[in-house]
């Protein structure tokens, strides 16, 4: 050992090292406690403030909701009357111009959130009731004359007084919506014989071909971005039309794989077959197998078409052909084609995905996603592969509307606990609450009431219910809980996946009734009940009404705040009147004016 004192290879005296290397652990003993008390101390100084927050939250949870007290929410300014909070125009410079990004979803951070009720427009009037209101409805409730000066030639709408009229035309629809349509039967057959029912239209315009669908038994959801004058899915739900904002960008679309039986874009002005192909993947993943894309408009007949879209031939046909490349290499095979449309069909089974390469463009998906995960989850420029293990996926083994609104589709064994006994007791509790919500709300059932949601729905047994009412309902399945959304496709109704901590992808004032089953006890841990209660507020028209179905404590807390909202509200029973556990709160939302509008 070499030390300061001794040369190399000399003998120390053993009790000479005992003193020094004593000292030295006396020493490296009180180094460490003094890092350990540091170490502690700081912890504390850091993970206080995670913890104390827990605590707080549990102590307001616990508080008693007679001891809650009312809250005075001011009312939005008048430039908020058609406020959507998390497409907001005023935002988009924020965001990026990529692939149109900017309309995509992006809700404002906790800070930034509006607690004030939004304002109607003003002379805002009762919306036209169903069926008229297909037709027509008030100028002033959707004040937007840019579509009538830009589109008056294609007979999108028209202003006619104090109203606008929808004779039903549009880009393609020259000689009316309902020629269109009828051309449309044509071609595809399963829409007469009940075998396509659900369907989503991208691109809408003002949902005539939605509507026009309603009385062919074939259910849509009309799908359009947020823009500064078209308010194009504004105008589907004042029309009473099934709508929803939305845009095919750099995300999924809110709805599970394999759930309608039918898209269609007419001059939609997507890019189908640009970045790889990735709006058309998200076609295929949405489609059920068997499922038919329609197109009309460019590059289809562009033999005929090709001198009023600013273009040359030669380039309409390369397009058409890559179009069908790229459809053929996604296992769609063109099933017909006449004049303006093009239909293709999305492969029944596996076959053809099985014969594949790793060549193949564009390539099939790894497992690394589920198919089903659409609540802000990218795109991806890959197909999705149906199942193998669901053998009754295909649209020709689907049951006919209206039969499969009853039957236990297949993918109810995918919820947790799920099997046909479950539901077919949800189909059947639900007949027996919808019969006493009619006695308490007779409204329900009648044309006072149209658009509908239900807030959080399991099988869609609230909507099925409702299926002789001149109604339809928007089923929300919420994107934290269990996905049963496939489900209520497979029945042949419609619905979407929402995060109720956000706003939902509409504009104020588009839904005559709200309701929810249990939200607060499943999602009050995550999203705070005043929010939620505030965007309900913003999406429920004046005169509309809220059924809120709930644990006693959390009827109390609502009722107490719904009086902050301007709503009025009855508490009830349930249909099992000797029950302490739940009771039903009804409210009816209404109609006020901003103050600075009556100026």
């Amino acid at each position: 050992m070499k030390s300061k004192d001794m040369k190399p290879g000399s003998n120390p005296d053993k009790s000479s090292r005992m003193v020094p290397m004593s000292l030295m652990f006396v020493v490296l003993c009180g180094f460490s406690f003094y890092l350990g008390g540091i170490y502690c101390s700081e912890k504390n100084r850091f993970f206080k403030k995670e913890v104390e927050p827990k605590v707080e939250s549990r102590r307001e949870v616990a508080v008693p909701s007679s001891q809650m007290k009312p809250i005075a929410f001011p009312e939005c300014g008048s430039d908020y009357q058609d406020y959507t909070p998390c497409t907001d125009p005023k935002k988009w410079r924020k965001y990026g111009n990529y692939r149109l990004s900017f309309m995509e979803r992006h809700c404002p951070p906790m800070i930034e959130r509006k607690e004030c009720l939004v304002p109607p427009p003003e002379g805002y009037k009762s919306p036209i009731k169903w069926p008229k209101s297909r037709d027509e409805c008030w100028y002033r409730n959707v004040p937007y004359n840019w579509i009538n000066n830009q589109k008056s030639n294609q007979n999108w709408l028209r202003k006619e007084g104090e109203k606008f009229i929808f004779p039903g035309g549009g880009t393609m629809f020259p000689r009316g919506v309902g020629a269109y349509v009828d051309l449309m039967e044509d071609l595809i057959p399963g829409i007469k014989e009940g075998t396509v029912r659900t369907a989503i239209d991208t691109g809408c315009g003002v949902a005539s071909w939605g509507g026009e669908l309603l009385d062919r038994g074939v259910l849509t959801v009309s799908l359009a971005p947020r823009d500064n004058h078209e308010a194009q899915v504004q105008f589907a739900l004042e029309r009473g039309i099934p709508a929803i904002l939305g845009i095919i960008s750099t995300q999924r679309l809110p709805f599970p794989a394999n759930s309608f039986d039918l898209a269609h874009c007419s001059r939609c002005l997507i890019p189908w077959t640009e970045f790889g192909g990735i709006y058309l993947t998200e076609i295929h993943r949405i489609l059920r197998p068997g499922g038919f894309w329609v197109l009309s408009g460019p590059p289809v007949n562009y033999e005929n078409r090709w001198r009023g879209w600013n273009t040359t031939v030669e380039e309409q046909k390369a397009d058409f052909d890559k179009l069908k490349k790229l459809l053929s290499g996604m296992c769609f095979k063109l099933y017909n084609k006449k004049d303006d449309f093009a239909v293709w069909q999305k492969s029944s089974d596996n076959s053809c995905y099985d014969q594949l390469s790793l060549d193949s463009y564009p390539p099939k998906c790894d497992d690394s996603v589920d198919t089903d995960s659409a609540w802000y989850v990218p795109l991806r420029s890959c197909l999705t592969i149906p199942s193998q293990n669901l053998k009754k996926l295909a649209l020709k083994s689907t049951p006919k509307w209206p039969d499969r609104l009853h039957i236990a589709p297949e993918r109810v064994s995918l919820v947790p606990g799920g099997n046909s006994g479950l539901f077919k007791h949800d189909d059947s509790k639900w007949k027996v609450r919808i019969k006493h919500y009619k006695n308490l709300l007779p409204a329900l059932g009648s044309n006072q009431i149209r658009n509908v949601m239900d807030m959080n729905t399991l099988f869609g047994g609230f909507a099925a219910a409702l299926i002789d009412s001149p109604v339809w309902v928007m089923n929300v399945v919420s994107s934290y809980g269990p996905n049963s959304l496939g489900v209520v496709y497979d029945r042949g109704l419609i619905g979407s996946y929402h995060d109720w901590c956000e706003a939902f992808s509409t504009y104020p004032r588009t839904y005559d009734l709200l309701h929810l089953d249990g939200l607060f006890t499943a999602e009050s841990h995550r999203c705070e009940m005043k929010y939620v209660l505030l965007e309900m507020d913003r999406i429920l028209r004046p005169n509309g009404h809220v059924i809120i179905r709930e644990s006693v404590y959390f009827v109390d807390a609502v009722d107490i705040i719904a009086k902050g909202l301007r709503w009025n509200c009855q508490k009830q029973d349930t249909e099992y009147s000797n029950t302490e556990k739940e009771k039903l709160l009804i409210c009816q939302k209404k109609l006020w004016y901003s103050k600075s509008s009556q100026h």
